[in-house]
């Protein structure tokens, strides 16, 4: 009887010993991610994971780990095997580090993961297969590592993938034909590969394809005249013996029977390789078939093999001369043989830096200094900045060295703290690490200047600024906004006092429009800039409830996969316009979209616009849109001109939104509070 028993306990309470917690699997990833348990050291094992104090990462309200966000943290280990068992991942942000070793298969067992992020690090080996297993993924970034061997077909499953970054790797092989099932895909970028073979047919089927880059890679044969709808966003330069009609650069394809010498080897029926003489490889020929064939005739096999050995001495010295120059010219790989065999995030970003891809270029020298003008001639005068310019003492002396005490909020990349100037007002200092920022000092440099120029009653105001050589940060001193953000006047209870009358609601809407309109130059005073990131959270509320605008141009100042992972939450509140996600461009409609969804959560008193709240405006029944917190004291006919306006605004297509000179007229005859 107890043997039975204590067979029953083994089946009920194995599978709970032998399966690891989430806090167990989090501890294996950090050992192995953090080996030297440098940056981790926020991960312990007696912590609640989903209790905030496990830096990166992020729990669903479920209570179980849904995003890891590790990007540019230093790490210098593997990626284990254990992340397979966090099931309820989503989000996988590992990009900007110096991660070695392959991609471990188990990644596939995460169904729910949309989002792949593990470029810029030294990844080695293949691209595992199961990954094509992975339905729900959207975006599968593994450029500028080690990858080696082919392009898994299987990819071409991935029936949600948007986005396929495998730019500067070192895959080889054809580009698999199955790429072309995807019906989502917008971007595939190939570049900066040794893959050979021919453009698929079939690729030029994918019906949402916007960018295809093959640059670099040793592709032949005719490209596919149907690619030429991408115009410009083909990009299939450095591939010498690609051919094709119509597009510009390239060669009208010859009728030839010669095959590139970098194609695949054929098979024989038999199933042998055919491992003879390269097929484009001419040589000459004086006799027929019948002669050539004649096994009976020896004289002429010096002469005939004299001449293939001397072609293909000369074949192969001139493929390896020109591998050779290829390597140096797309060389990523040496700044990864550091001494210690750990990749610092510098020598990371000096991989983008070295790239020949316009798209990779995030590295600051290591020296990085980019207000010692007179060293950089960027055309930027050190009498233009000294206004703005604060000295790294008075920034540590404002924040307590940036005492815990005054905090106010971290993001993934910056970290914002109160402060008292010397003169007595309170301002915030945004810290952004310098592997968060433009690479080119140039850029940056007209980045800051566009900051400093941006002057509007609807901008928090920028007061100056701090780049600090030895800590490796820039620092951006605003005034500092007493009332909090707008999103915390949303959701809000009865009977508290951040229930906003009617009247400050149309002023705020009115002011968000205005600051708006003065980045977009409606004017005509200064270059129009698109703001890009427009939230609730965005708009700032000061002692008399006039709203500011906050993070203009910040973009401008920021690397592209900070601004891309930045509008994560945007998308998510649905501030993204539609369009974004085809085009993964932003316009003044992009704003006025994002205007819109501000103005229908003002007027419900809600953050989360439903689809009843979008019927209820529609069909004017203002009653059911309203915030039933005003009780009833609001103008009707303002109310319902105000959800038509919204309506407008977050239209579907970006045609049919009015710009936001066309807003500000349409409420120019509303009630504004004092």
């Amino acid at each position: 009887m107890h043997h039975l028993l204590y067979i029953l306990l083994s089946l009920f309470l194995s599978p709970a010993l032998s399966s690891p917690t989430e806090v167990q699997l989090l501890m294996q990833i950090k050992a192995s991610l953090d080996p030297n348990n440098q940056f981790l050291t926020s991960w312990q094992s007696n912590s609640n994971p989903c209790g905030g104090s496990f830096e990166g990462v992020a729990c669903n309200d479920e209570g179980h780990v849904a995003n890891i966000s590790l990007q540019g943290k230093g790490l210098s280990g593997q990626i284990p095997a254990a992340v397979g068992g966090l099931k309820s991942l989503t989000s996988l942000y590992l990009h900007f580090n110096a991660l070695n070793g392959p991609i471990p298969k188990e990644i596939a067992e995460l169904t729910q993961l949309s989002d792949v992020y593990l470029n810029v690090n030294n990844l080695s080996g293949e691209i595992p297969s199961q990954i094509g297993n992975m339905s729900n993924l959207q975006v599968l970034q593994l450029c500028c590592n080690k990858l080696s061997g082919s392009i898994p077909t299987h990819l071409g499953y991935l029936k949600k993938l948007s986005v396929l970054a495998l730019e500067n790797n070192q895959l080889t092989g054809a580009i698999p034909a199955s790429l072309g099932d995807l019906e989502s895909l917008t971007r595939l970028d190939l570049s900066f590969n040794g893959l050979f073979g021919s453009v698929p047919v079939k690729l030029a089927d994918a019906p949402m394809l916007q960018v295809l880059d093959v640059r670099n890679n040793s592709l032949s044969g005719n490209v596919p005249p149907a690619l030429r709808r991408l115009s410009d966003g083909f990009r299939y330069d450095d591939n010498p013996h690609l051919c094709g009609i119509g597009f510009p650069n390239l060669e009208t394809c010859k009728a030839s029977g010669l095959l590139n010498l970098n194609r695949p080897e054929p098979f024989k029926p038999n199933g042998t390789l055919k491992k003879e003489i390269p097929e484009s490889a001419k040589l000459p020929s004086n006799c027929d078939q019948p002669r050539c064939s004649n096994s009976s005739k020896p004289p002429h096999y010096g002469t005939i093999f004299g001449v293939i050995g001397v072609l293909i001495v000369f074949t192969i010295t001139g493929l390896l001369t020109f591998t050779w120059y290829r390597r140096q010219k797309q060389k990523i790989g040496s700044v990864f043989d550091t001494s210690d065999g750990r990749l610092s995030t510098d020598q990371a970003k000096e991989v983008y830096r070295k790239s020949g891809s316009p798209l990779i270029s995030l590295e600051y020298s290591n020296g990085w200094d980019p207000l010692a003008i007179g060293q950089h001639g960027n055309g930027f005068s050190q009498e233009f900045f000294e206004s703005f310019m604060f000295n790294l003492e008075e920034v540590e002396r404002v924040t307590q060295c940036f005492s815990e005490v005054n905090l106010l909020g971290k993001s993934n990349f910056s970290a914002t703290y109160k402060g008292i100037l010397r003169d007595g007002s309170a301002v915030a200092v945004k810290c952004i690490n310098k592997t968060s920022c433009k690479s080119d000092e140039g850029n940056f440099l007209k980045g800051l200047k566009i900051l400093t120029s941006l002057k509007h009653e609807n901008l928090v105001k920028l007061r100056g600024f701090c780049c600090s050589k030895g800590r490796g940060e820039c620092f951006l001193i605003y005034n500092f906004v007493p009332n909090g953000n707008l999103l915390q006047y949303l959701d809000v209870k009865e009977g508290t006092e951040r229930i906003l009358e009617w009247s400050t609601r149309v002023s705020i809407i009115n002011g968000i429009a205005k600051g708006i309109g003065y980045l977009h130059g409606n004017k005509g005073s200064k270059p129009a800039l698109f703001h890009q990131n427009i939230s609730a959270e965005k708009v700032l509320i000061d002692r008399r409830y006039n709203p500011l605008l906050s993070g203009s141009g910040l973009h401008k100042l920021l690397a592209d996969d900070i601004v891309f992972s930045t509008l994560k939450a945007s998308a998510a509140m649905g501030y993204l316009a539609p369009e974004y996600t085809t085009t993964g461009r932003f316009t003044e409609k992009s704003d006025v979209y994002a205007f819109g969804m501000i103005v229908l959560q003002i007027l419900s008193g809600k953050s989360k616009i439903s689809v009843t709240t979008r019927q209820a405006v529609e069909s004017c029944k203002v009653e059911h849109f309203i915030d039933a917190k005003l009780e009833g004291k609001f103008l009707e006919s303002e109310a319902a001109e105000l959800g038509k306006l919204a309506l407008l605004c977050t239209h579907e297509s970006p045609d049919q939104r009015p710009t936001m000179a066309t807003v500000l007229q349409e409420l120019s005859g509303f009630t504004i509070a004092p």
